[in-house]
């Protein structure tokens, strides 16, 4: 469908000086000084001087599992991951019975009203959730197809090699649509790294997608995992489709020792990709950035049998990222935002995105003075537009 030439008047592009945006068939035609679009073409937005920001990234979220919308449920999880997983699948089997359409449809489109108009999901692909788990997820990203960027991850949540007829799940799971190869833990989950990345990688060959692994090993041994993955990144000749989550591991050593790790992972286009959590070492992303390593964020679970917190505003993880590593400056704080925006969208592969003419019309107004503002304030207030079409404001999800 075309839609005619619109403008989004007098906003300032991360801050800078206020200008007109002029925007046609969902995507930036061209950008004037504030005022000098003529005031024949019609008005999409009223900027007053707001901020505005490319649309948000979330780069890492189990939508699938969420028990959003659904009665507040007290969190009965076991300490360990295999505890998690195990509760998780007792309650999903067991005692949650509403849909995922009803789940995870209202925790998209509240995403969407938080400015998130790109996001991956790990879906799993586990036979104790079978096919209909995935078709479920697919018939969801259909639905929300016009408004938002769903990638999806085929992910063994509860191992690949260890529970027979995963592999051939995540395959047709990559048959019916998804479009990223997942995995986890190759060493401690899998217990066989190099044939679970031989796994990994092989599939990623065979049906030409990138690669999401969770890694969450500790220590020496998440160490060991990642420089493994550097070298089937590059045996496999997948530079600049690999992320690796979570990467709690380089939390665990300092900075400096880590330099040719970092460049190497840089040299290989693999982004590290942190939900930066509280109870575990954190990779060091001002470092890590530093050298050339793409960094993205994400929220992982968001109100779920894993844990009951999380809400969607990737304004929210960028202040978490700051208040983790103690990034009080306006730089840093700008920093803290690129993660959760540029940094998100190299993860995910756009190419498209930004606020230059030819990029999709993915935007979101903030009223902040600047970016530094916007990660500290994170007002609700925000007007999202989604390929030229306002679908939010002031935190209401308006749909079209």
């Amino acid at each position: 469908m075309a839609y005619p030439t619109q403008v989004i008047r007098n906003v300032r592009p991360m801050g800078g000086t206020a200008v007109d945006v002029l925007v046609s068939n969902g995507k930036i035609d061209s950008i004037a000084p504030a005022g000098s679009a003529s005031g024949e073409l019609p008005t999409l937005a009223e900027g007053n001087g707001q901020l505005l920001l490319p649309a948000l990234v979330e780069g890492h979220v189990h939508l699938d599992k969420t028990l959003w919308n659904a009665p507040w449920r007290p969190n009965s999880a076991g300490p360990t991951r295999w505890d998690r997983i195990t509760n998780e699948h007792a309650v999903l089997r067991d005692e949650v019975h509403m849909p995922i359409a009803e789940r995870a449809g209202p925790l998209i489109e509240h995403c969407i009203a938080r400015g998130s108009l790109y996001i991956r999901s790990h879906v799993d692909a586990q036979t104790l959730l079978g096919r209909r788990h995935i078709e479920d997820m697919l018939a969801m990203r259909q639905r929300y197809a016009h408004l938002v960027d769903l990638q999806f991850v085929s992910f063994p949540q509860g191992g690949m090699l260890i529970a027979p007829g995963t592999t051939a799940l995540m395959e047709q799971a990559l048959e019916m649509g998804v479009d990223i190869v997942g995995g986890i833990d190759p060493a401690a989950m899998d217990r066989d790294p190099i044939r679970a990345l031989e796994t990994i990688f092989g599939m990623a060959q065979r049906f030409d997608r990138p690669i999401d692994i969770h890694l969450h090993d500790l220590a020496d041994l998440g160490r060991w995992e990642i420089e493994r993955i550097c070298d089937f990144t590059q045996e496999y000749g997948m530079q600049g489709r690999v992320v690796i989550s979570h990467a709690y591991c380089l939390g665990a050593f300092p900075a400096a020792d880590l330099h040719p790790l970092a460049d190497r992972l840089s040299g290989l286009g693999i982004t590290i990709l942190t939900c930066v959590p509280m109870h575990f070492t954190v990779p060091p992303v001002a470092m890590l950035r530093s050298r050339g390593v793409n960094v993205a964020a994400g929220s992982d679970g968001i109100r779920d049998a894993w844990g009951p917190t999380g809400n969607g505003d990737m304004l929210e993880r960028a202040m978490f990222l700051a208040l983790r590593y103690g990034w009080s400056k306006d730089e840093q704080l700008a920093d803290a935002l690129d993660v959760v925006t540029h940094g998100g969208a190299k993860a995910l592969g756009l190419f498209d995105y930004g606020l230059v003419p030819g990029c999709a019309a993915n935007l979101v107004l903030v009223p902040a003075e600047n970016v530094a503002e916007a990660v500290i304030d994170r007002s609700p207030r925000r007007t999202v537009i989604s390929r030229g079409r306002i679908v939010a404001r002031d935190g209401v999800f308006l749909g079209t």
